[in-house]
């Protein structure tokens, strides 16, 4: 059996992402080994003060993970901001009855930036990499209750990586294609992902987790018309980090969106999505004593949890390049984790590999996409001249 060059590059390319992946997980968790020793106790700084984390590759939503992969052989690569405000507040009660106690803006203001990547492996089969960073913020840190100095303005915060498995598969066709045909990789799709982070962070800025977090999920899709309805349940899984009483632990993931293209192609989309995460770690009331800071738990539990109105756009033929911004808030009180209001843009270049006829010829480089690379040509559609223009 013979292979062609891109399927050379493709078998020579996953032992090396096997490698990748494999030394990744090791820095993993070589440094959540060395992270024990400074996060541990009740005034741990040990917790990442952005719950939002992008998923890499043609993604629909801010919230919801796409169930779509970069066409095999191809670097999906994407930038997305984010600016929220008072994410993290920390309350701490006064003794004695009918005392007021007081809040502390752990973080005020922050801007952060997701770097994303997407590598196609096979049809069905991608690694995804994120490596988040904080552009500038401002914020009392923990030193209102804890003493010592308020947050630095930038910080690297925590890398993640894993791999995207599609089980029921995006068919790799345009829109009005994938309409005629309906059924699985049509009308709806569903992606299994299995990843985790590398707390490499700057703990002290509150960018970094005590130990690597596990990050499976599942995400599935489904298109009515020119309506998409997504949704994705998933977890983090991580042991409990105690930040004066702000108790962050294992979270369960519960994420749903719905989109509607108000010009064809998806020049032009508007999207409504809401994310909640079930905190399983009990919370906690820190109080002002002659001793020092105490910490009762109280029994409590918190469910951060954000709601996003957007506008999205993929200006080119092939679906490859999209932009997209959008804004919300909370959707609960809780004060760990929950931003009053959220701004988000991004940009992602995610080559699709589409191909409508099924002839061979990606739908960007055919000069008939809808129409197979054989027979006599129909509608003023001629392949032999665009192979001839194309280099």
């Amino acid at each position: 059996m013979s292979f062609g060059p891109a399927a050379r590059s493709r078998l020579t390319s996953t032992p090396s992402l096997a490698a990748l992946t494999a030394g990744l997980l090791v820095a993993a968790y070589a440094g959540s080994a060395r992270a024990q020793a400074t996060c541990t106790g009740s005034a741990s700084p040990c917790v990442n003060s952005d719950a939002l984390w992008s998923s890499p590759g043609p993604s629909r939503f801010a919230h919801v993970s796409a169930t779509e992969t970069t066409n095999p052989g191809d670097l999906a690569i994407g930038v997305v901001t984010s600016y929220q405000s008072r994410p993290l507040v920390l309350r701490t009660a006064s003794p004695g009855p009918g005392a007021t106690g007081t809040d502390s803006y752990a973080v005020d203001n922050q801007v952060t930036a997701n770097f994303l990547w997407q590598y196609g492996i096979t049809q069905r089969l991608a690694f995804d990499a994120a490596l988040p960073i904080t552009l500038g913020q401002s914020g009392d840190g923990l030193s209102a209750l804890s003493g010592g100095s308020g947050l630095k303005f930038t910080a690297i915060r925590d890398f993640r990586f894993g791999l995207a498995l599609a089980i029921v598969p995006r068919e790799r066709t345009d829109l009005e294609t994938s309409q005629k045909r309906g059924g699985p990789g049509n009308a709806y799709a569903l992606t299994l992902r299995l990843g985790t982070s590398a707390p490499i962070g700057d703990k002290a800025e509150l960018a970094s987790e005590r130990t690597a977090v596990f990050l499976p999920s599942l995400a599935g899709d489904y298109r009515i018309g020119r309506v998409v309805v997504g949704a994705e349940v998933g977890a983090r899984i991580r042991p409990t980090t105690d930040m004066l009483g702000a108790r962050i632990g294992t979270q369960l993931l519960t994420a749903v969106g719905v989109g509607v293209d108000v010009l064809p192609r998806e020049l032009l989309s508007f999207g409504l999505e809401a994310r909640a995460l079930a905190n399983l770690a009990e919370q906690a009331d820190v109080t002002r004593s002659a001793s020092g800071l105490v910490s009762t738990p109280n029994g409590r539990y918190i469910f951060p949890a954000e709601w996003m109105l957007s506008a999205r756009s993929a200006p080119l033929p092939s679906g490859d390049f999209t932009l997209f911004f959008g804004g919300g808030g909370g959707l609960t009180q809780d004060t760990a984790t929950v931003p009053r209001f959220r701004f988000v843009l991004g940009v992602t270049y995610a080559p699709r590999g589409r191909d409508s006829d099924g002839d061979g010829i990606l739908d960007r480089l055919d000069p008939c996409p809808h129409e197979p690379a054989r027979g006599e040509p129909r509608d003023g559609c001629d392949h032999e001249k665009g192979n001839e223009a194309r280099p």
